[in-house]
């Protein structure tokens, strides 16, 4: 990244910051009035042309104005920022928000909640995976359509319950047989060993034309599947990006808002935010998906102790405040782990 002087610096400064608050291209003569640099407009106009050859500053084609591109964030992110301290009140608010006697579900929940609150933008939180999760027993139960209803106890006594779209039909006999053999097969073990022996022993049952035996796999694999994907992440406040969006963004945001049905995308990314130390930002596409092109994540992981536990953020316009929204977001994260390890 090339060095920039310090006028140029500070004009950028100035405008990044001007185009947050205000949302607006921003016109060389209001850029000259707000940088309190003793400097002509022609040589702001010049210092303008000089970032938007660089890749820090675009013209919108509407408009006299300039907007600061991914790359103008990130330099002013990384260089020019000057993060403020928490507010008395966000601070007061995560205290009673993350009291340690709730339980890790609820402080998850809260986390994701006061994020949002307090920087206008969308919370998330991955959810803490327990250590190990046991299949002690799984049970189908047939519903209308094809669908089957699948109990599954985990550990000592957590009871999610799925509803499972069969690939062939089965008879209510029939799957009652289904969920004896897989609770005889794996009952005791780790799901994700579960998981692996199943994948497996399908394509083994495949090879031996057993149809049935494939069946009663396919239905456990559904279900263990939709449990470790079932509510990964805590997603709250997206109604904050709405309220932030123009007409034109509600298409990047419609796709946003799909990447959040899906999780995929959004649990990949945390999943590498998970292995860093400390405050990650990604400004547009450097999260490495086209649907974050127009919006930045800021994360930062929370512990258990010394075990890491997951990782919480915000998503948000590249527009946003950002010496206001990284200390929120390091503060929450440092409460959260407290909470967690009391």
């Amino acid at each position: 990244m090339e060095a920039l002087s310090p006028r140029a610096s500070s004009l950028l400064k100035t405008l990044v910051e001007m185009h947050i608050r205000e949302g607006q291209p921003v016109a060389s003569k209001n850029l000259q009035g707000q940088s309190g640099l003793a400097v002509s407009s022609a040589t702001v106009r010049n210092i303008m042309s000089e970032l938007e050859d660089l890749g820090y500053l675009a013209s919108p084609h509407t408009s006299a104005g300039r907007v600061p591109t991914a790359q103008g964030y990130r330099f002013f992110v990384d260089s020019l920022l000057q993060v403020g301290p928490v507010e008395e009140g966000a601070v007061s608010a995560l205290h009673a928000g993350l009291d340690p006697n709730r339980s890790a579900g609820e402080l998850v929940q809260s986390a994701s909640n006061l994020l949002a609150q307090m920087t206008y933008q969308t919370g998330i939180v991955t959810v803490p995976k327990p250590a190990a999760s046991q299949l002690r027993q799984i049970e189908f139960l047939p519903l209308s359509g094809d669908r089957v209803l699948v109990i599954l106890v985990i550990n000592e006594r957590e009871v999610q319950n799925r509803i499972v779209q069969m690939q062939r039909p089965m008879s209510e006999e029939q799957l009652r047989t289904a969920a004896d053999l897989i609770n005889q097969r794996y009952a005791g073990n780790d799901l994700s060993e579960v998981k692996s022996h199943i994948v497996r022993e399908m394509s083994e049952a495949r090879a031996r034309i057993d149809h049935y035996l494939e069946a009663a796999l396919e239905l456990a694999q559904a279900a263990i599947d939709a449990d470790q994907e079932s509510e990964n992440v805590v997603v709250a406040g997206e109604a904050s990006l709405l309220n932030q969006a123009s007409p034109e963004d509600m298409q990047k945001l419609r796709e946003l808002f799909d990447a959040f049905e899906r999780k995929r995308d959004l649990l990949e990314l945390l999943e590498r935010c998970s292995h860093a130390d400390g405050i990650q930002i990604f400004i547009g596409e450097e999260a490495g998906f086209d649907v974050f092109g127009d919006f930045s994540v800021i994360t930062a992981p929370y512990a258990q102790g010394s075990q890491s536990l997951g990782v919480l953020g915000v998503i948000g316009p590249t527009r946003m405040a950002y010496e206001r929204v990284i200390p929120i977001v390091d503060v929450t994260a440092r409460m959260l782990s407290a909470a967690l390890s009391k």
